[in-house]
Order: structure tokens, then sequence, then C-alpha cells
């Protein structure tokens, strides 16, 4: 068997493990990148991409619907599925090429596409060869969760990982799952024409801020989505064709197609982790702060491998924090108080740091939520898009979080982001001036609205000012 040795082994060719490889092979080091199925890992090839490239072909039949408040006559647009699929292919294809095999080797990393497996806390193997490192970096991912629902294993069912190569349209999608993904998909395969259910046993996006998720399935249910809160599904059951859902209560629904988003598990089987003296749990690698193995120095994690959150640009801040310690030797801590996300769909709902609930046990009486409506903003209303607001958390005069529901929500998150993970002073915030008009200026003003009671309902700046006015010449 060859042996390759090299300083750094980057397991995954997803966001984080290729950042790693093209910031480590640039900086100097020798770099093995192995990855067993596409390159680009699942943000390219069935996560992120393809998922706002058919969100973006939803939203341009949706405009023809809606265009009557504009004074522009409505229309039924004529949905081509296929052709729908063909631009997501299109999407992806557009983007893999700075994701490829050839541009790493370009750069200077030896890729090797097959499967790896530790056989020992120094060495992988993989593509029959066994790969030495100084260190490692496993950026295998997530993938989703199948539930133990009776029946699930004898229906035809679809993932993120298929639905996106579906070519005819559904006649009725059930969705098992209200979180993000669920109702990204949700409002994209209805807007393209399909009829939609979506079943959450729970809350839908019940991890989001009651308040701003309300705004969001209140849209949803205008456009003609159904979805059932606090029913989870007893059996499945396959149709000719399609597939029927029993629910808690008894209820029935039967779809065409079924679609699972019930969540994601960290992609660590087939490893050989205990070969390597690796330890872990179903939640990811146990890593600390710096995201190194708490039991084998040699492996770092990153991304959903490390057992955190599980977003794309997660993976891709984790993986400057590896760079810094595994190329530069420098010393690294991963936060987390300032990680943002965004449910991309129409309103847009966004988060960073705490929403108001986790602010407020963490901060109690010390916290000020500080908050502006679309209504009030102007470019909003000239979207017609007046709906949904924006919170400001404040704590000890800086911004510790905020939550953003309404038009663009992930772009008007941009400043407050900045201001969470800078620590910066609300009073910073306040003081940016911002072109007018642009739905930033909501930030903004939810910030200044954190000053109005100082200056406006304040007797005795009321009677300073009546003095300064009755001296000043």
């Amino acid at each position: 068997m060859q042996e390759i040795r090299t300083d750094i082994c980057v397991i995954g060719a997803g966001s984080g493990g290729l950042s790693v490889a093209a910031g480590a092979v640039q900086m100097g080091a020798r770099v093995v990148l192995i990855e067993g199925a596409e390159m680009g890992g699942d943000c390219l090839n069935a996560g992120c991409v393809p998922s706002k490239a058919l969100i973006a072909a939803a939203e341009a039949a949706e405009v023809q619907r809606a265009s009557v408040r504009f004074g522009v006559a409505a229309v039924e647009p004529v949905v081509d599925f296929g052709a729908v699929k063909d631009h997501v292919a299109g999407v992806i294809a557009g983007i893999a090429p700075v994701d490829s095999q050839e541009r790493f080797e370009g750069l200077g990393c030896e890729v090797i596409r097959d499967w790896a497996r530790f056989v020992s806390p120094k060495a992988v193997e993989a593509g029959g060869r066994r790969i030495l490192a100084r260190r490692f970096v496993i950026a295998t991912g997530s993938r989703a969760v199948v539930p133990p629902v009776p029946g699930i294993e004898s229906v035809p069912y679809l993932t993120n990982e298929t639905v996106f190569g579906l070519r005819e349209r559904p006649g009725h999608l059930l969705i098992l799952g209200g979180g993000p993904i669920g109702m990204e998909m949700a409002q994209a395969h209805r807007r393209l024409g399909c009829a939609v259910t979506v079943i959450e046993a729970g809350r839908a996006l019940g991890r989001e801020d009651p308040e701003a998720a309300a705004v969001v399935l209140e849209a949803l249910r205008a456009e003609g989505v159904r979805i059932v809160e606090g029913k989870g599904v007893v059996r499945l059951r396959a149709l000719e064709p399609g597939v029927e859902a029993v629910l808690a209560d008894g209820t029935v629904i039967a779809g065409t197609h079924l679609l699972v988003a019930a969540g994601r598990r960290v992609a660590l089987e087939g490893l050989g982790l205990e070969a390597a003296g690796v330890a872990h749990d179903a939640r990811g690698v146990t890593v600390g702060a710096n995201l190194r193995s708490t039991s084998n120095r040699r492996v770092f994690a990153v991304g959903d491998a490390a057992g955190g959150m599980q977003f794309t640009h997660l993976a891709g801040y984790h993986a400057g924090i590896v760079i810094r310690q595994a190329v530069l030797g420098l010393p690294a801590k991963a936060r987390t108080d300032h990680i943002p996300r965004v449910t991309f769909t129409d309103p847009e709902l966004a988060q960073v740091g705490p929403d108001e609930a986790a602010a407020r046990a963490i901060w109690g009486e010390r916290l000020t939520v500080s908050r502006s409506e679309f209504h009030h903003n102007d470019r909003a209303q000239a979207m017609r898009a007046g709906g949904g607001f924006a919170k400001v958390m404040i704590a000890k005069g800086r911004v510790v979080g905020a939550t953003v529901v309404g038009p663009h929500a992930g772009e008007v998150l941009a400043p407050l982001a900045l201001a969470v993970s800078a620590r910066m002073k609300v009073s910073a915030l306040a003081g940016v001036v911002l072109p007018y008009p642009t739905l930033a200026e909501i930030g903004k003003r939810a910030a200044g609205a954190y000053f109005s009671p100082k200056l406006f309902d304040n007797p005795a700046l009321k009677r300073f000012v009546g003095l300064v006015q009755r001296i000043l010449p």
C-alpha cells in the first residue's frame, strides 16, 4: 500500500473542509483532501445552493401572481417544472468549478476520491493509500434524519438529497417536519403549483422567536400551504400512487409525494474513529472550544462534525479557527454567540445571537428590547412589503442579539450581525448614516428607539432644554 506523509489531511470536501484545504495549502502546508462523494458537499449539491435556486424560481412565479398590487395585471404563471430543475442544475454547475477536484489539485492539494477510514491515531486509509498526517480535520457534514415512523420503510420518500432531482411536479407534497428546510421547501413548491401540507409534531419553526415565526406562518398559510402543528405522524402507508399519513389524533392525509425534513445527523459512520481514539457521540466529535478532539490532539472537527449548529457559514468560520492553530501555530477558540441564521421563506426570518426569550434568561432586567416595524420603513412600503419587524436586544449598552422578520431579512441582518460580532455599543448602530430609502434602516431605527425614552420622555431634559432656549442669543 502506498504511504503518503503530509502536514494536514482533510476528510470531507464540503464548505468547511474545502476552506481548510484551500487556506492551508496556499499558506505553504502540504495537504491531502479526501472526499468519497461529490466535491462541494451537501451545501453545493443538495442543500443551500439548489434550495435557494428553487426558491428564486418560485419567487419569479409568485411575482406574476402578485403584480396587481403594483398596477400590473396579474397572470397565473405557466411553470415548466423540468425547466425549473434545469435552472437548479445550472446554478450548481456554475458554482461547481470553485469546489472542483481540478481547482484544488491546481492549488497544490493531493485529492483522493474515496471514503476515508482511520486505522490508527496517526493514519487513515483511502483509495488504496495510507495517509500519515501531523493533523487531521474531520469535515464530513451531516445527512437527513429518517425518523422511525411505522411504515416509512415501505413508502417512497424524498430527502434534500433527492428532491432536487425530481422532474415531475408533485400533485400534493407532504412534508414531514416544520423546521426551516421544511418551510422553505413548502413555500417554494406551493408557488410552483403544488398542493403542500406540512406536518409538525411540535410547533412549526419551533426554534425561532415565536412572534417572528408567526409572521412567516401566516404568510405561508395565506399562500395556501396547509400547516398541521402539534400532531405527529404515527403511521405511513403506501398508496397507488402516493402515500398516506395517519396523525396522532386519527387524521388521515394523503399525498402524491413525501418529503422528509425532520432534522439532520452528523455523518461519522465508517470513519473508524475508535481506531483513532477520537471520542464522539450522536452529536458529533467531542471537541473543545478550539475545535480540537478532547482525546486525540492530532484531530480537529469543523462544521456539522463538530457537534454544534449546522450551518455552512459556521463551517467556514470553523475553518479559520483551525487554520490559525494547525497551520500558523496560534491559539484560537470558536464563539457561538455571534453566529447568524436565516430561514429563506418570504418573508425571511433572520436571527443573530440569542432571541428575546433566551436573552431575557441571560440578562434578566438588564435587557432592553428595542424594535421597529417594517410598515414604518419607506422602502418596504414602496415594495408593498410592510409586514414584519426588527428587534434589537441590548444589554449594558451593547447589541447582544437581533431578530428580523420581513423582506430580505437576511440582508437586513448584516449590520446587526456585525454589531453583535464586534460587541458594538448601541449608540454606534444608532449613529450610522445609511442611504435612504433602504430596508437596512429598520435596524438603525430599532437601535435609535432605545434612546427615545431618554430623549423624549425625560422631564429633566425638557427643563434643561427650556433653560438653554431662554439663554441662547
